[in-house]
């Protein structure tokens, strides 16, 4: 398998370096993937990196995996609790990609602990953009390992990646609790982070005054009378659902003898994916918006369109995001409480998501930030990461424009706390002040350093250019009245359920074909 992966990876590198000689910018296809922007895909522009999809070993003695970019987090999961062993940091979407999770900036409740995904990297292969193969880690050209990291691919082709492994165990005792007020809920989570034991810490706050904590560990034992708590099969609950009756429970609890805490056990693969289904709990947007019943009976019967990979893809064709909220920013654990209420005055959106982020990096590895400065000495040493995922105000009458203002208040807001937003989602900002808030000075460096400057640069692959988007739909009489068509209830979001129909089904005997492939190569190479 390694074999057929250098085969590949020279390919790869014979068709960067042409690119290269004629100056001439490349996008890379990943295939299916979770992401919230479209990518176009033309012979003429592109690497294709779609083949990449393999689990080229696992090594129990090293507690490492040597990962295709292009392996999905389930895959990865699959492949390497074989060995007893699970990545420190699993992205919550089976989908999400493990190349991704590096090139994008990914953390998860884990992430309070040992950083984003990147920072569980040992090291990486990378096609320079002058058609060099090279490899990088964070002792062996740590610049180059650190500034492909969160760079969307503008610093070369990441090939390869060694990540760093630990011991898994078969539950996660997960405990639920309720805090009243934001000060209380960061008093939690750094109370939580400060106990070894503790392994993963997220909330989900369901209005101002009311946030379900999640506090969790791996563990051997299930207790005699415990019952197995599953989030993964058509029956069970989505997750969101679960802390909502959790929320209800501890609502009515009172009196001196009256328990603050609901306790689950999950097998460790459901815990790790238990925002899958409902992808968070976004889905049910859709229900409100076909306008059917959101009760059990409904999402059993439509819970092969409740998974993120399906969710994503009619996300992507109806465009019905473009009037939604779509966001996940961090702010210091100081601003969470101006932040909160900020976010409640102003877009009213529940429930929202909250996961404590490591993101300072310590000694040497300091010296060597992101292209962001929040990978750099003196910053916030963590930050509460915030999801905004949801319907504006205003519904599907909300103009573009109007989309746009509100989501560049977000940006503001953010960048006057002393955040940082992450660029997964659609970006707004102008390039002046989209990059007051990184170091283009260190970047540029590196880009030049390494022969990328004729690539598109991380604002250019994160923009949304609205001008060009107007000027596309005035271009030509088609482009008027498809748009126009677009605008009638329910024309966009039945195009967005036909597409994930008709591919869903592919996108999900792609898994499987993933996952085959992490089970045939989980030996050492």
């Amino acid at each position: 398998m390694m074999d057929m992966h250098d085969a590949a990876v020279r390919v790869i590198a014979q068709q960067v370096h042409c690119f290269s000689e004629q100056s001439k910018p490349f996008r890379i296809y990943h295939g299916s993937t979770n992401s919230t922007r479209t990518s176009q895909r033309r012979a003429d522009n592109t690497i294709d990196t779609s083949q990449l999809t393999h689990v080229l070993s696992v090594d129990a003695a090293s507690k490492t995996a040597l990962v295709e970019p292009n392996v999905p987090m389930d895959a990865l999961v699959e492949a390497t609790l074989a060995h007893g062993l699970v990545p420190p940091v699993v992205m919550e979407f089976p989908g999400i990609t493990a190349g991704g999770g590096f090139s994008g900036m990914a953390g998860e409740s884990s992430s309070f602990r040992y950083g984003a995904f990147d920072a569980t990297m040992r090291s990486i292969e990378i096609v320079l953009p002058t058609g060099q193969i090279t490899r990088a880690s964070k002792t062996d050209n740590p610049e180059l390992f650190w500034g492909a990291a969160s760079a969307f691919g503008t610093l070369g082709v990441v090939t390869l990646l060694e990540v760093e492994l630990c011991d898994a165990k078969p539950y996660v005792e997960l405990t639920y609790s309720l805090t009243t007020n934001s000060r209380d809920t960061v008093e939690a989570m750094e109370d939580a982070s400060s106990k070894e034991e503790i392994d993963y810490i997220d909330g989900v706050v369901f209005s101002k005054n009311e946030t379900i904590l999640c506090i969790g560990k791996r563990t051997d034992d299930l207790p005699e009378r415990a019952t197995l708590q599953r989030f993964s099969r058509r029956t069970d609950p989505w997750f969101y659902i679960r802390a909502r009756d959790v929320l209800k429970q501890l609502r009515k609890n009172s009196g001196p003898r009256a328990s603050n805490t609901v306790v689950d056990y999950i097998p460790l693969r459901d815990y790790l994916f238990r925002y899958d289904r409902g992808g968070f709990w976004v889905a049910k947007y859709a229900f409100r918006y076909f306008v059917t019943p959101f009760n059990r009976v409904t999402r059993s019967a439509l819970d092969r369109f409740m998974h993120a990979r399906v969710m994503y893809r009619a996300v992507h064709k109806s465009g019905l995001a473009d009037t939604h909220m779509v966001q996940d920013v961090g702010v210091p654990y100081d601003a969470v409480a101006e932040f909160q209420d900020w976010l409640d005055a102003s877009f009213g959106i529940y429930p929202l998501w909250l996961c404590p982020l490591r993101v300072q990096r310590d000694g040497a590895d300091a010296q060597h930030g992101l292209h962001s400065d929040f990978g750099r000495p003196g910053g916030a040493p963590n930050l509460m990461n915030f999801g905004v995922w949801g319907p504006l105000r205003g519904g599907s009458s909300t103009g573009r424009r109007d989309v746009v203002a509100r989501n560049r208040a977000l940006e503001r807001k953010v960048q006057a706390l002393g955040g940082k937003k992450w660029l997964y989602a659609h970006a707004y900002y102008p390039e002046d002040e989209f990059w007051a808030h990184y170091d283009r000075a260190s970047y540029d460096a590196l880009r030049a350093k390494y022969g990328a400057e004729y690539l598109p640069s991380v604002y250019d692959k994160v923009r949304v250019d609205v001008d060009a988007e107007e000027a596309a739909v005035r271009a030509t009489w088609k482009a008027r009245a498809k748009h126009s068509v677009k605008e009638i209830w329910p024309v966009r979001g039945l195009y967005g359920f036909y597409k994930a129909a008709v591919g869903g089904d592919y996108l999900l005997q792609k898994s499987d074909k993933a996952r085959s492939a992490g089970k045939s190569g989980s030996k050492p190479a």
